[in-house]
This record gives structure tokens, sequence and C-alpha cells, in this order.
């Protein structure tokens, strides 16, 4: 699916460390970086939210290495970056409902992991460093497109690690020099996304129940709009942000998305459509914590990071539906 070049720089010198890289958004970026040469890409991944089948995937490639650990535990921590040049910080618990059950795992996990992962990287003299952080941070702050500088309120412990995570990214960068960068994710799809659990992802899960005609659900009223973002768009901008040498690009945070904004109740229709489907879906309450209207500006990163989304909405759903399609025919 990856076969876009998003660089120009040689990287078979290069070593790379992929935290959550069994994960959804992780795997594809380290399958990204083993197709085009680097010298070695680490993993580190306590198999929580990843797959023994996205790993299998990467072990094809000599030049893979996993680590099986948790990002809470510093010695991990500091054993995944011995010898590492540049970090994807892609490890994390990332659901916005569950957050608000769990706070405390949540805020362990996202925050302490994060901050073990900023000092290892400090610790072993990293080059550079990129780390998700997510639209969620923009709570409350009702104006739309979304611009970096402009943030509400949280909404959701979720948001609250994330705003955290970007406050403690100033902080490494100010204080210890490290060069870094964060990325609000709207809303990234694609295959390999979890289809299964009680916080699966929305359109494998439209697609599952659509196929199987089992209940599909949809929060609230439908009419709640999200700048659906194809996980390519997702590589891109992490090996951009890793590998360029810009320095008016560092320590600052950017919206990855497409600038376009669909309603869920539009996606549902998509993905029936694709499908050949009349199946109806089941609405009910609205979930506490969500925002209702996402869209992102995000001319930020085009102009530091020469960031261009490369497929948008319909021909991501495309490639996505067929992926599940395959998986649940």
């Amino acid at each position: 699916m990856l076969n876009s070049k998003f660089h120009t720089k040689d990287i078979s010198n290069d070593s790379f460390l992929v935290t959550g890289g069994a994960g959804f958004i992780g795997s594809h970026i380290t399958e990204y970086l083993l197709k085009h040469g680097a010298k070695k890409v680490r993993v580190l991944d306590n198999l929580t939210n990843g797959f023994q089948s996205n790993l299998e995937i990467l072990r094809k490639y000599s030049a893979f290495e996993f680590l099986e650990g948790d990002i809470r535990n510093t010695e991990t921590c500091q054993k995944a970056c011995e010898g590492i040049d540049y970090v994807s910080h892609q490890a994390a618990l990332g659901s916005v409902p569950r957050s608000i059950k769990e706070p405390v795992y949540f805020n362990e996990v996202n925050v302490g992991g994060f901050t073990n992962i900023l000092k290892a990287a400090v610790d072993h003299k990293v080059k550079q460093l990129v780390y998700a952080s997510s639209s969620s941070v923009y709570g409350d702050e009702p104006t739309l497109p979304k611009k970096e500088e402009r943030v509400g309120n949280c909404l959701s412990p979720y948001a609250a690690t994330k705003k955290t995570n970007e406050l403690y990214a100033q902080v490494f960068a100010d204080v210890y020099g490290l060069k870094l960068m964060g990325f609000r994710y709207f809303n990234i799809f694609g295959p390999r996304q979890d289809p299964d659990g009680p916080y699966a992802a929305v359109i494998p899960l439209f697609v599952k129940g659509i196929m199987k005609r089992t209940p599909v659900y949809i929060n609230g009223d439908g009419e709640q709009t999200r700048d659906f973002t194809f996980i390519e768009n997702a590589v891109q901008v992490n090996i951009k942000g890793m590998l360029t040498d810009n320095e008016q690009a560092l320590k600052k945070v950017y919206n990855v998305a497409v600038g376009e904004y669909f309603s869920v109740n539009q996606l549902y229709q998509a993905c029936r459509e694709f499908l050949g489907s009349d199946f109806e879906a089941t609405y009910r309450e609205p979930r506490a914590g969500d925002i209702r209207n996402s869209l992102a500006d995000i001319s930020l990163a085009k102009e530091l990071l020469g960031y261009e989304p490369v497929k948008k909405f319909d021909e991501g759903l495309r490639e996505t539906i067929v992926y599940f399609k395959e998986m649940y025919s």
C-alpha cells in the first residue's frame, strides 16, 4: 500500500525506534522505513494495543528488531533508545470513553510513559523525535477550522494527557535541547485498524456490522463531523518530521488531517454504498467527552514540513473497505 516515497534523505545508515510499532499507525510507519532501506528499525511495544499479525508483516525485513516492553518502565525505554538516531513515539492509550473510566491508567501510560521516552532520547542523544498528539486537545474551542494556536478546555482525561504531552515536549526542547515536534492526528483510519473490542474504531465497526448484518451504532444524531485522515498521510508526516533539516519546523505541534470534513452519517452511507448494502444503523445516546465538529487547518504542516495529503476520504475509504471486506468474507 505505502509505495510513495516521502523523503529524499539516504536512511541506509540510520537507526529508528517506533514505540507502539505493533499497533495501527506505528506498524505502517515501521513498514515504510523498512521498505525504504533503513539500517535498523526497532519496535517497542507491550502488545496491549499491538498485534502479532502486524509484527509478522515486519519480520520479513532483516533490519527489523522487536523489543517487547512497556513505556512505563524507565529501563525499558533506556534500552529501546540505545543506538537510535530517530524516534517516532506512537505508543499510547487512545480511547476517550475508556479514559473517562480509567483516568489514572491513561495518565501512567500517556504522560509517564512519554516522559520516560523523552528522557531516554536525551540520554542517548537521539537526533530527532516526533510524537503523536491528538485533535482532542482542541476540546471545547468551537472555531473551525482548528488552528494549532487556538485550543480550548479538555473534554476528557485522554485529551488532558495529550495536552500534557505537548507541555512536556516544549520543556524537553527548551531545557534539554531535544529536537522534536508533535502531531495532532484527526481521525486516522485505514487497514490494520482494530476492528474488535469495546473501543474499536468506527470504520472497521461499520464495515463489520454492515457485512455481517449485526447492529451498527451511531452515537447521537450522526451529524457530528470529522476530518477523516487516511493512514498514508500520518506516515508521510512522521517521516518528514523525523528527517527534516528545517530548524523552523522544530518545537511545534502540527495538525495532521486532510482539511475536509464529513459527518458520521455521510461516512456510514459511503460504507453502505461501497458494500452495496441497505443495512440501517441504530442511533443511541451521544458519547461523553466527544467533540461535536472537527476540521483541521493544515497550512502549518504544508508550509514547514512540505506535508501534502496524498489520499483523501473516498480513495482511502475504498482501500480500507477492501481490506476489511477480505477479513470478514
